[in-house]
């Protein structure tokens, strides 16, 4: 499985010719001779190449499900002595329990053996995975903060030469090759981030200066529109590609560097500080025009989660939220940037501390103080266990479908339904993924404890013909017969 976005093609050099005849309008409005290369006015390039690649290295791990193990393979940078790594957010899915994650192994640049590794979980503030090489290979590794400047970290300049790493496949033994590009925009979205010419750096790779001063890490590939249009077609239509090894973005290091220290406690990212506001929408600026607000930013409310720090706090749905602790919300472009602005705010406290929001709610102007608690159960975290008989896997409920189902967490029983194996008997009944099974052959399931005592007793009755399933889809209803034989 990869860790990055689906493309319709890997690079943007290796598009088909047919039925194109040109690619036209590059959405950065960027003409096509800006692909030469920058020249970068530097020191000695080969010998600050030969130390920084020291830096970086390809992370392999493996995701064993309930029918199937597959490697994926992220890029990431070392950043302290101890041999930790920092992986981009796309690199590991969230939706993947920490339990089936396996056979971490770090490689180094041309490296085709690699040496295990340890998974120290993710960090809600970065969104980084943090990974810790054995010690045999620390040695080898150079922390990317030796090449950074003093702080404060300065940003590059408009049209400043950069240059950045990137890694071939593991089929080519990672072999890392130079990039280079200049500056030609700088936005915060909501982390400072420079927007080169042309691919820079691979993504969770590092970008430098022309001195091999640390300017920032690849972010996640930016897609480029073009126009394809053929003979048979002269309007032409809109695609969209995605370098996924190659990035033109990256994130300045003064977004990085007072971070680095985030390391995990555990592979779950906990502590989490939680608000239990949802669904937050940018305020729309015609809407700040007509409330008199001039040209400030604000998050729209959609929801409050009873009993949450939110709803303790006062907050309601619709209520806009305009400053926190006294500090406006900035104003971003594109304006949706507010509300990963916010979540960063919430996710950079930890539970116990406590919040002033300023809340305009109709024509009401109010501060509203909300001490943040631990987020529930996530996702991630429930348990879990595959009936190969049955043909799928039950999962505790949790807080999150609770929210996701407008039910209270307190009240909700039943379980989950979270993986179908095809062909299976709860493939034929019509089990689907995120079921909510409320009960086994009549009787009502309170706890996981109980769903899973339930069905491991159907499983091991051989003279069981069936499974009868009462489900819960969309808010409808339905009873479900698994034929076992």
């Amino acid at each position: 499985m990869s860790p990055f976005p689906p493309c319709l093609a890997r690079r943007a050099g290796r598009v088909p010719r047919r039925p194109l005849l040109r690619l036209l309008a590059l959405s950065l409005g960027l003409a096509a001779a800006g692909k030469a290369a920058t020249p970068v006015a530097t020191a000695d390039l080969p010998a600050l190449w030969a130390e920084r690649i020291r830096s970086t290295v390809a992370v392999e791990y493996v995701t064993v499900t309930e029918v199937e193990r597959h490697a994926t393979v992220a890029f990431g940078t070392v950043i302290d002595a101890n041999g930790t790594i920092v992986l981009p957010s796309a690199a590991i899915d969230l939706r993947i329990p920490p339990s089936q994650l396996h056979e971490f192994k770090v490689y180094r640049p041309n490296d085709p053996e690699g040496t295990p590794a340890e998974y120290l979980g993710c960090d809600a503030l970065t969104g980084w995975h943090f990974v810790r090489a054995a010690p045999s290979i620390r040695r080898r590794l150079v922390p990317i903060t030796v090449f950074a400047g003093l702080p404060p970290w300065g940003e590059p300049a408009l049209a400043q030469d950069v240059w950045g790493i990137a890694l071939r496949s593991k089929e080519e033994d990672f072999t890392p090759y130079l990039l280079r590009s200049h500056v030609s925009l700088i936005q915060a979205l909501p982390q400072r981030t420079a927007i080169a010419q042309q691919e820079v750096a691979g993504p969770g790779l590092p970008v430098f200066d022309g001195a091999g001063r640390f300017l920032g890490l690849g972010a996640n590939s930016f897609g480029q529109t073009f126009v394809q249009f053929s003979n048979l077609d002269r309007g032409g239509s809109p695609i969209m590609l995605v370098n996924v090894e190659e990035s033109s973005a990256f994130i300045l290091t003064g977004e990085i560097l007072p971070y680095l220290g985030r390391v995990p406690h555990n592979v779950f990212g906990r502590p989490l500080a939680w608000l239990g506001a949802y669904g937050l929408e940018p305020m729309d600026r015609e809407v700040g025009v007509f409330l008199r607000l001039g040209a400030r930013s604000g998050a729209v409310v959609s929801e409050v989660v009873p009993g949450s720090p939110a709803d303790r706090a006062g907050l309601r749905a619709r209520d806009i939220i305009l400053a926190v602790d006294g500090q406006p919300l900035p104003r971003f472009k594109p304006d949706r940037i507010v509300v990963t602005y916010f979540d960063r705010l919430v996710a950079s406290h930890a539970p116990g501390d406590a919040l002033t929001l300023s809340v305009l709610r109709g024509a009401a102007r109010l501060e509203l103080k909300a001490v943040l608690a631990e987020e529930p159960k996530l996702t991630r975290e429930a348990e879990r266990r595959y009936f190969e008989k049955l043909g799928f896997t039950a999962r505790e409920f949790v807080a999150g479908d609770a929210f996701a189902r407008h039910a209270a967490p307190v009240d909700a029983t039943g379980f989950i339904a979270s993986f179908i194996k095809s062909n299976s008997p709860a493939d034929l009944a019509g089990l689907r993924p995120e079921d909510w099974i409320l009960q086994v052959d009549g009787q009502e399931i309170k706890t996981y404890t109980q769903a899973a005592n339930r069905l491991a007793a159907v499983e091991a009755d051989p003279l069981r013909s069936e499974a009868v399933l009462l489900v819960s889809r969309g808010g409808d209803t339905a009873v479900l017969r698994l034929k076992l034989h």
